[in-house]
């Protein structure tokens, strides 16, 4: 039990610190808030929560059936994701800023709820660095012995914390004093979260089935 509580905290907490480096989700849920408005930027959040949603269902149903057959196709897949999480985390140590235009525009007109749900969801689900980002997670959590109700919990769990976190940046970054504040710390930002994932990746790379 202790076990199964411990794994889905690190992969929970792993899958926040993706979703806090900057990339298409983060580009998008900032861009969409600033132009449109906060409701636009918490829609795009829940867009990407769903498309967390099939990224897990196909990683948690392939992988279970993988692990069982081969361990040849495990340890590939599990070196791959774990050196994903590495490159992540150095691109994040070495980068300067994100591409995000910052400069106040005028408010055009809002997208509809459906529209902003769907620009999220594909975002989210189109991004080929996602796929790689959860296969080698899951080849962390999930093993052959893993309850079906512990990978569903875990499920729930990360599509809610980005959900969350995605609806947090809606939220600082229709104000001024918190966008601005972020910014002026983003390198700094980043240089922690990249550290705390090329840990975790190699702690994937080292972990046995």
């Amino acid at each position: 039990m202790m076990e199964n509580i411990s794994l889905i905290g690190t992969a929970v907490f792993l899958n926040l610190l993706a979703a806090m480096c900057p990339g298409p989700d983060f580009v998008m849920a900032v861009k969409n808030s600033l132009c449109y408005s906060r409701r636009t930027g918490i829609y795009i959040s829940v867009g990407i929560g769903l498309g967390i949603g099939i990224h897990i269902t196909y990683c948690a149903i392939g992988i279970g059936y993988i692990i069982s057959k081969s361990i040849i196709a495990f340890n590939i897949i599990k070196f791959l994701g774990a050196a994903y999480l590495i490159y992540m985390g150095i691109g994040s140590i070495i980068s300067k800023r994100s591409k995000i235009d910052v400069i106040e525009e005028k408010k055009s007109n809002n997208l509809t709820r459906m529209q902003a749900i769907k620009t999220g969801f594909f975002t989210n689900v189109l991004n080929p660095k996602a796929t790689l980002f959860f296969l080698g997670l899951f080849t962390f959590v999930i093993k052959p012995a893993t309850p079906v109700y512990v990978i569903i919990i875990l499920a729930v769990l990360m599509i809610a914390t980005a959900m969350g976190w995605f609806t947090l940046v809606a939220i600082f970054f229709t104000q001024s004093q918190i966008r601005n504040t972020f910014l002026k710390f983003e390198i700094i930002f980043n240089r922690i979260f990249g550290s705390l994932l090329i840990a975790l990746g190699i702690k994937i790379a080292l972990a046995s089935r």
